[in-house]
């Protein structure tokens, strides 16, 4: 079993000591009186400290039940805890693991906290936060993403909310890059012939998969990751870039060059299909049948938003009877998503562990962010990236 660890982050200076070098127009001292000041100099010292060290320990101790009191749900990279630490701000308590803290530990440890610090694993909803009380003012999810937030009961208790949006758009636009070449390009199938015995001679059409250039990409949802997939596959010669939105967004098309259709014409058109929007309610299983039917049997699917945007037993069916060609996923319903579902059987789904996000520097400065937006909110000032509720 895991078990979790306080770590005090309070900096208390206390008063500053000097030293002295010889006075002015004193005579020096002989060898023996030399001596006999510096044993006094230090037993004084000595004593001093003695004197000294229990009060301004106490003192430290109440200078540190007077900060704001934060609970941290995961082992986070050390940027985050390193600003954590350095503030001096607050004192925190960390699940010191990498595995997700157990529901009813998390529901102990919340009680009276003045701040959360969470990640997108922990249900944050109304059981959680009446276990937690009144004092809880900020969470601050280490995530772009915010399904795993009752915005509602947050908003109800007047509880800010920081989050770590565009920290994170290079490091997914270019996992997106990488499993759309992988699927298109049938990689996973190859490594696997390669590594099996499959790699016999030389065939015209072995393992042949789908070119970018010359292509139409389609983007449903374009914000900043969207316009990012598409400023990287530029290089490839793509044809035309299109997109589908809640509405037209001309000023990041207009960066990309791409042209706003329909949901169906998005379907229709596209040989590649992106899908970067947010979960919500709107878009809960929105690519379903209904999308893959219109689709090219030549088409490419890939998810690296949610996996509640897609109905996976739709997305079977597409795939193992040829309605669409491939299809590469870094998110699904569940997570994980277990070893036996269908979608492992076939050849043409590749799927990824959620790492979209997973590079050294992105975590990192995700970490920090979320920290800075938790002590922001603490102090009751801007967050550098809070959640409009």
């Amino acid at each position: 079993a895991h078990s979790s660890h306080t770590l005090l982050c309070a900096v208390r200076s206390g008063p500053k000591s000097s030293c002295c070098g010889l006075l002015s127009g004193v005579q020096p001292l002989s060898g023996f009186n030399r001596a006999l000041d510096m044993w006094c100099s230090r037993t004084a010292l000595g004593r001093l400290a003695l004197q000294t060290a229990p009060l301004s320990l106490a003192g430290f101790r109440r200078d540190m039940s007077a900060l704001p009191r934060v609970y941290v749900t995961r082992q986070i990279p050390p940027r985050g805890l390193q600003v954590l630490r350095e503030s001096g701000q607050v004192q925190f308590e960390l699940w010191d693991s990498d595995e997700p803290v157990p529901r009813q530990e998390l529901l102990k440890k919340v009680k009276g906290c003045d701040g959360l610090l969470c990640v997108l694993t922990e249900k944050i909803d109304a059981e959680l936060l009446n276990a937690a009380g009144p004092n809880l003012k900020v969470l601050s999810t280490m995530s772009v993403g915010f399904d795993h937030l009752s915005l509602g009961e947050l908003k109800k208790r007047g509880i800010r909310v920081g989050y770590t949006p565009e920290v994170l758009t290079d490091a997914v636009a270019e996992l997106t890059i990488a499993l759309l070449l992988a699927t298109s390009r049938r990689l996973i199938e190859a490594t696997h012939e390669a590594k099996t015995g499959g790699w016999g001679t030389w065939r015209t059409l072995w393992l042949c998969g789908y070119e970018l250039a010359d292509s139409t990409v389609g983007i449903f949802g374009l914000g900043r990751i969207g316009v990012a997939i598409a400023e990287r596959l530029k290089p490839f010669k793509v044809k035309k870039f299109i997109y589908t939105d809640v509405a037209p967004r001309p000023e990041l098309a207009a960066a990309i060059q791409a042209e706003y259709v329909s949901m169906d014409e998005l379907a229709r058109q596209s040989d590649f299909l992106a899908v970067c929007c947010a979960l919500t309610p709107e878009t809960q299983g929105i690519c379903n049948k209904n999308l893959f039917s219109k689709m090219k049997n030549t088409s490419i699917f890939i998810n690296t938003s949610r996996g509640g945007v897609v109905n996976q037993e739709d997305l079977y069916e597409a795939l193992s009877t040829g309605q669409i060609a491939g299809a590469g996923l870094d998110v699904t319903v569940p997570e994980p998503l277990p070893t036996n579902h269908p979608l492992f059987t076939l050849k043409n789904c590749v799927i990824l562990p959620h790492i979209a996000s997973a590079s050294y520097t992105t975590r990192n400065a995700m970490s920090a962010l979320a920290a800075n937006n938790l002590l922001a909110g603490l102090r009751g000032e801007p967050m550098p990236k809070e959640l409009q509720l």
